[in-house]
């Protein structure tokens, strides 16, 4: 049983208006679709999101889509919170997911959003099934393999379920000395080398520190 990541990036005129937000606007910080439910015979779906943004621009943004019928949004702390929605499927939506249709193809949870727009998504199956889904996505739906291989849940590679911006940060933090004992380099620095708020550096290194963590722990 193999596993594939696949980054996908939509065009620009067929992405979901919650992905152009994501990409052109510095509110949301970190995105993962963590579960969903498509009633292909109501032509709806509903899903949960784990959601690290400023949350009443977010919520003004989610309120704005039309194909969302409802949503509640659960805060968690002060930049976190849930999303349930339930939505519309877009005929967009059903263009690109009839790659999967005909295969025999798991989509392992969660998915990752990127802050270009761009969203990260594991694939389990059998390596011909795996090879005709990147073949068969239509021709305008940019994809980037990020990885392939064996699939074992029970050793989990420890970034798997970090974000890119989460790994720069992390990166900058190692660069900037922050993890050295004794400490030679402070937030401050860390936030100055990705040009941002030390709140959103802090927040960036917590969220990732804690995704090596249950990676690594194996929960």
């Amino acid at each position: 049983m193999k596993y594939l990541d696949v980054r996908l990036r939509l065009p620009r005129e067929t992405m979901h208006p919650m992905l152009e937000f994501i990409a052109d606007e510095d509110v949301v910080e970190y995105e993962e679709l963590l579960t969903w439910n498509v009633l292909e015979d109501r032509g709806v779906e509903y899903e949960l999101f784990y959601v690290v943004a400023d949350r009443e621009p977010y919520r003004e943004q989610v309120a704005s889509v039309d194909s969302i019928r409802w949503f509640e949004l659960t805060p968690i702390d002060d930049d976190s919170q849930y999303l349930y929605v339930c939505q519309e499927t877009r005929p967009e939506e059903r263009d690109w997911r009839g790659a999967f249709a005909s295969l025999d193809l798991l989509v392992v949870p969660p998915i990752r959003y990127q802050n270009d727009g761009s969203f990260d998504i594991t694939l389990l199956g059998d390596g011909e099934n795996l090879r005709a889904v990147v073949d068969g996505l239509p021709d305008d739906v940019e994809t980037t393999v990020l990885e392939v291989g064996d699939y074992d849940r029970r050793h989990p590679r420890v970034t798997s379920d970090v974000t890119d911006r989460q790994l720069e940060a992390a990166a900058a933090a190692v660069d900037a000395g922050y993890y050295e004992r004794p400490r030679d380099g402070s937030l401050a620095d860390v936030a100055r080398e990705l040009d941002v708020a030390e709140s959103t550096a802090s927040n960036l290194l917590q969220e990732a520190e804690s995704r090596i963590m249950h990676a690594l722990l194996g929960e």
